[in-house]
């Protein structure tokens, strides 16, 4: 019932402020409005973006280093196994000193390398550079198909149905994935 009644408000409003000839500011065309979702915007573009594939790259590296001194830290136990099985003492300590130097090394280079992946992933999620291509893509896009407006969809949360004919959000992905294309 509440919905109803707001409703019955919501739409003279809207064709107060939209509709031609009626707007109390005097528009005489009629008002086009897109959609885009940012979000999907985000999740669709940003991930193949120069920036995230160079992101990826260095995560692939510090992967590929931490498991290289992994590898050699079971190499060393194996070889501290070994000299203890053979009664090497000598060995046997000089390895154990040099086990533990070499774990001690990688748990803190671990630490400090997953903190600048960790910030550097935080900084590409919140990139300005990104958000004004997309920006500037969404000018250029609402300005070239007439489009008056272009809201979030995520920033309407009481819209129950749209038109996906006002929805731009694979026309701005495709835009911006020939854009970075070119770069």
């Amino acid at each position: 019932m509440k919905a109803l009644r707001l409703s019955a408000l919501i739409i003279p409003l809207a064709l107060a402020f939209f509709a031609p000839g009626l707007s109390p500011l005097g528009a005489q065309q009629l008002t086009r409005i897109a959609l885009v979702d940012l979000g999907k915007v985000y999740t669709e573009f940003f991930r193949d973006s120069k920036a995230v594939r160079d992101f990826e790259e260095k995560t692939a590296r510090v992967r590929s280093e931490v498991e290289r001194m992994t590898g050699d830290l079971q190499n060393l136990q194996k070889k501290k196994l070994e000299a203890d099985e053979n009664a090497d003492s000598d060995l046997s300590l000089t390895l154990e000193s040099e086990i533990a130097q070499k774990a001690a090394f990688l748990k803190e280079y671990y630490r400090i390398k997953m903190a600048e992946l960790e910030t550097e992933k935080k900084n590409l999620a919140t990139s300005d550079s990104f958000m004004q291509q997309v920006y500037d893509e969404v000018r250029k896009l609402g300005e070239g198909e007439g489009y008056s407006l272009v809201v979030d969809i995520k920033d309407l949360p009481g819209i129950l149905w749209y038109s996906q004919t006002i929805d731009i959000t694979e026309q701005l992905i495709s835009k911006l994935r020939a854009m970075s294309n070119r770069q």
